[in-house]
């Protein structure tokens, strides 16, 4: 039975020193079974990956929110930058959350680690940006997106190309990205390290379409050729929501 989005969050406690509730997250259901995409992605790298590694993101991103609040309730500026590194990982390629020094301005740091739980949400972007070839995986985006793709770039199959090109190219783990300015209204390819979010790339960026090149997304199908794992995953990419966003964005 295909499993349905569902995020909920719970909030933490409402910080003594006058700060918002921190949230946290919980996983999210898929929209679509794990064996849904073969054979381009197995559905045993689908269920590892949604089970296992999106969940341990969650799991120490929230573990790490929780001793942050309580860090911030103590005043204790040394904690809150023992726990930068985790929340980081964990949570994306945010900037810092202080500077290294006994300075620190919690009233900064709250409202960054907002921001955070990256790591999270990148792979919540990952999951909608695929769908089932039966409920149009694969099928070329249309209307505006279509031709912005045509516009920018000559055409779906040259952009899948220069994707296709960077995501190889990427040392290490990260995302290749497909993102709309949505100031200048173009088009751009970005590749970000670990779990960075596109925005580290240019502040007014937003995600289209993110593809996860980290090798647990592909090894035990793929072993260690990236290149092949790129070229068939175009064959389930959601361009329905990859659209949809475009067009909310650029309207």
């Amino acid at each position: 039975m295909a499993l349905r989005t569902l995020v909920t969050r719970r909030t933490l406690r409402t910080s003594p020193i006058g700060f918002r509730g921190l949230q946290t997250f919980s996983l999210p259901d898929l929209p679509y079974d794990y064996g849904a995409l073969e054979p381009a992605i197995s559905g045993e790298i689908m269920q590892l990956h949604h089970q296992k590694h999106h969940q341990t993101y969650i799991t120490n991103y929230n573990k790490a929110l929780e001793q942050l609040d309580a860090a911030i309730a103590k005043g204790d500026a040394s904690t809150v930058v023992k726990l930068q590194s985790a929340i980081k990982f964990n949570g994306g390629g945010w900037k810092n959350l202080c500077p290294l020094s006994c300075n620190v301005h919690f009233d900064s740091i709250f409202v960054m680690v907002r921001l955070f739980g990256i790591g999270h949400v990148n792979h919540s972007i990952f999951w909608k940006n695929l769908a089932p070839i039966r409920e149009g995986g694969g099928e070329p985006p249309k209307g505006s997106l279509g031709w912005a793709i045509d516009n920018h770039f000559g055409s779906l199959d040259a952009l899948i190309q220069k994707m296709n090109a960077e995501g190889a190219a990427l040392q290490g783990s990260g995302w290749v990205w497909l993102g709309v300015d949505k100031e200048s209204k173009h088009l751009v390819v970005e590749t970000t390290a670990n779990q960075d979010p596109l925005v580290t790339k240019g502040p007014s960026l937003i995600p289209l379409l993110g593809i996860d090149v980290w090798e647990h997304a592909y090894y035990l199908q793929y072993k260690n050729v990236r290149p092949d794992y790129l070229k068939n995953i175009w064959k389930v990419v959601n361009w329905k929501y990859a659209s949809d966003v475009y067009d909310k964005e650029c309207p």
